[in-house]
């Protein structure tokens, strides 16, 4: 696997200021396939100081230029597309299909609309006397999770662009590879240099003096709750921004009178995808108790079609294979009634968990309240309508979650009453315009459409 052992500064590849490397491992069978620099605060300055050397005239910069360089960028990954899905698949363990129409897919299609957005969006308005003028708040330092890792950060890097700021990019230790390649995109695209800079490295050191940067003017992290608390505290000590994408537990709800074969059939398909390590799954499935023994059995037969090393993938790396095997451990010492899958490891090589689904699972059961990052779905009984809505905000997140029910407005009136940030309807289709971000600990502000732009924007008013 082809990999660089420079870090992308300044319009060019640098040699890293250390000499240690990071291994990066294909889950499926726990090969070494590239090593990348380990960068330090040292890799973490020179970027910053680009980024911000760069930013007066990239801001300057006309926003139909801009998106004439966004709509390269597009293209860029559009011609890599094959290249980037053979990578994913290689560092992630996604099955090749998924990292072709999703991993390697949708961010074409997002860093596209940002183009269209920069084209047309009003950086500046008339309010009675005043002028108001939208801005790019500056030097942003992106921090991408592993997961979806070019979707991560075409979702950052994109808007930030848009909005005329520059950005050091420090992305996930798993799946640095992919972000290499991002970088390449970015030459071709022709971005003036300093505009956009990669540094690899792990989180503790590369991401900690990203976020204390004092050159970095907004920070922008997608990953767990507990980081992402740190990262807060970080920004808030210098009161610098942050926009935080966390943690979910999000609930996929079918009420009387849905079509229960396929609401079970999309929620189990739906957690099954990336095998489970999507934040926003809908790993909470709640039924009706006279119904409820029905989707326990529909949900026991749906699962079947996920065979392991073929439609679902190993999970990214030993360390989380061995958490999600304990979550599943964790939910028979509960209590709660296995009915697909457990936690025993299913192949002899390979980060793999068998797709699991838990019926008798009770809201106060540790794999109903935590976040578990694998394929695994617990099913719990509901008593009537008000007791669901109860149910479904009983946790620290709100992110994203499904209703289901006989017609759309019945939905639409549940959905209003929850407490979380998006919320498909009777299987509605992802929207690449639609913000995405979550109520309570699952984040602060909104990635993609306008709104994810706005969040690199900051506001100044002129009164004439």
């Amino acid at each position: 696997m082809r990999a660089h052992d420079e870090m992308y500064i300044d319009g060019a590849w640098r040699p890293a200021a250390g000499r240690d490397t990071i291994a990066v491992v294909n889950p499926a069978d726990e090969r070494v396939i590239a090593r990348v620099p380990a960068g330090t605060a040292e890799d973490v300055d020179a970027a910053v100081r680009a980024a911000r050397a760069a930013f007066p005239a990239w801001a300057a910069t006309p926003p139909a230029e801009r998106a004439a360089r966004l709509t390269a960028l597009a293209d860029a990954l559009a011609a890599r597309k094959d290249t980037l899905a053979e990578t994913i698949t290689a560092e992630l363990g996604s099955p090749l299909p998924l990292s072709q129409m999703v991993h390697a897919g949708v961010p074409v299609l997002v860093a596209a609309s940002y183009a269209e957005l920069a084209a047309r969006y009003a950086f500046e308005e008339r309010i009675g006397n005043s002028t108001v003028l939208l801005e790019p708040v500056g030097v942003v330092g992106a921090i991408t999770p592993w997961n979806y890792p070019l979707h991560q950060i075409v979702a950052k890097v994109a808007p930030a662009l848009a909005a005329g700021c520059t950005v050091v990019l420090k992305p996930a230790e798993d799946t640095p590879l992919t972000a290499q390649l991002f970088a390449e995109a970015t030459e071709a695209a022709g971005l003036p240099p300093g505009v956009f800079n990669l540094v690899t490295g792990l989180g503790p050191v590369a991401g900690q003096a990203l976020a204390e940067h004092e050159g970095v003017d907004l920070v922008s992290f997608t990953g767990s709750t507990a980081v992402g608390k740190r990262i807060g505290a970080i920004a808030g000590a210098a009161v610098k921004r942050v926009a935080l994408e966390l943690g979910g537990k999000s609930a996929n709800v079918i009420l009387p009178g849905a079509d229960l074969a396929k609401a079970v059939n999309v929620g189990i398909a739906n957690v099954m995808t990336n095998s489970g390590q999507t934040c926003s799954a809908w790993t909470r499935m709640l039924v009706d108790a006279e119904r409820y023994d029905e989707a326990v059995e529909l949900a026991a037969n749906a699962v079947t079609k996920y065979v392991v090393g073929e439609r679902v993938g190993p999970l990214v790396n030993a360390a989380q294979q061995a958490r999600v095997r304990g979550y599943i451990a964790r939910g028979v010492e509960e209590g709660a009634r296995l009915i697909a899958g457990g936690p025993d490891v299913p192949l002899e090589t390979g980060f793999y968990v068998s797709p699991t689904v838990f019926a008798d699972v009770t809201p106060d059961m540790t794999i109903a309240q935590e976040e578990i990052f694998g394929p695994v779905v617990s099913i719990l009984r509901y008593e009537d309508v008000d007791d669901a809505l109860r149910i479904a905000n009983d946790t620290v997140y709100g992110l994203a979650g499904a209703v289901w029910a006989a017609d759309d407005e019945e939905a639409v009136a549940f959905a209003r009453r929850m407490d979380t940030g998006q919320v498909d309807i009777n299987g509605g289709r992802f929207n690449p315009l639609a913000p995405f971000g979550g109520y309570k600990q699952s984040g602060v502000g909104r990635e993609l459409g306008p709104h994810g732009l706005a969040e690199y924007l900051q506001t100044k008013s002129l009164q004439f």
